[in-house]
């Protein structure tokens, strides 16, 4: 009966290189990240799998996705990432690229706040943001961490509920004095509406959130909320809008705050590997205290004087 074939350690270069690919999604990422070509990266890979005996990765629908061998394999890739770094005690404690996924209020008014905070005492640290506002993807290829709004259901990844945001109904004072203020929520029907585009919306709680503004009209629609508050501005019609983009404009009047404000929960989806990255766990920490410093305002409440 021929010997199995022996297996070679496994080489601590390759490791990296399978943490910069997990990370990344992609070979070409990694490689960037790394200074190395995507041959080079595909063929420290293939060494990586050989001597481990299997297979560390495989193709996902936006990227290259952890087997459960590779899963393994990438615990001792941090250990050797955490052993690095502890031989070099002068570089900065923390340093790195965190991506982030998230709807387009959070990221300007949560998530680059919280970044400021953090590169104030790690400069090396820096963020990527894709914005979108889409319910949470079972695959979070090329992504550190996502925030979505609505209660995700996930599998092989972490949810935290970072807090909640009020949507309230808003005109511009121009668009009352031509029109008038509505008498009732009922009186509503028929009025003009700025909010997403219906047919485009893929998140539950923010369609659930139209309950109150049924019977208006479609004008003007986008999937940027930053539009809904200009367009509403400009008066093109009543905005759906977040507290705490429309609350900042003297020019916009809130209406009938009692029967139509929509809570709605802003929750953070992340691969478990990123929990073990410090950078990401850094800036986790920086999106809850921009959280509770900024409370009130996604909740729609005036600050408090004195």
């Amino acid at each position: 009966m021929p010997a199995a074939p022996l297996r070679r350690t496994p080489s601590a270069d390759d490791l990296i290189i399978l943490l910069a690919v997990a990370r990344e999604g992609r070979y070409t990422g990694a490689g960037n990240r790394l200074g190395l070509n995507h041959t080079t990266i595909a063929r420290r890979i293939d060494a990586l799998e050989q001597a481990l005996g299997g297979r560390v990765l495989v193709r996902g629908a936006a990227g290259w996705v952890l087997t459960p061998l590779g899963e393994h394999a990438l615990a001792a890739a941090e250990d050797v990432e955490q052993a690095l770094r502890r031989l070099s005690p002068a570089e900065p404690t923390l340093a790195g690229v965190v991506r982030l996924s998230a709807t387009d209020g959070f990221s300007g008014f949560i998530a680059s706040p919280a970044m400021a905070a953090l590169r104030a005492r790690h400069p090396d640290v820096s963020l990527e943001i894709v914005a979108a506002t889409r319910r949470a993807a079972q695959q979070r290829v090329g992504v550190d961490l996502e925030v979505v709004v609505g209660r995700p259901h996930v599998h092989r990844a972490e949810a935290i509920h970072l807090g909640d945001y009020v949507l309230g109904l808003y005109a511009s004072r121009g668009l009352l004095a031509r029109r008038g203020l509505p008498a009732s929520v009922e009186a509503l029907a028929g009025e003009p509406l700025v909010y997403f585009i219906e047919s485009m919306l893929q998140v539950d709680a923010l369609d659930a959130a139209r309950r109150s503004t049924r019977g208006m009209i479609d004008a003007v629609s986008s999937t940027n909320v930053y539009v809904h508050v200009d367009a509403t501005r400009a008066g093109a019609g009543f905005g759906l809008l977040p507290a705490f983009l429309a609350d900042p404009h003297d020019d916009l009047v809130r209406l009938f705050p009692e029967e139509i404000e929509e809570r709605l929960p802003y929750w953070l989806v992340c691969r478990p590997e990123a929990l073990r990255q410090p950078t990401a766990v850094a800036f986790i920490a920086a999106l809850r205290a921009r959280m509770a410093e900024a409370r009130d305002a996604l909740l729609g409440r005036p600050p408090e004087v004195g």
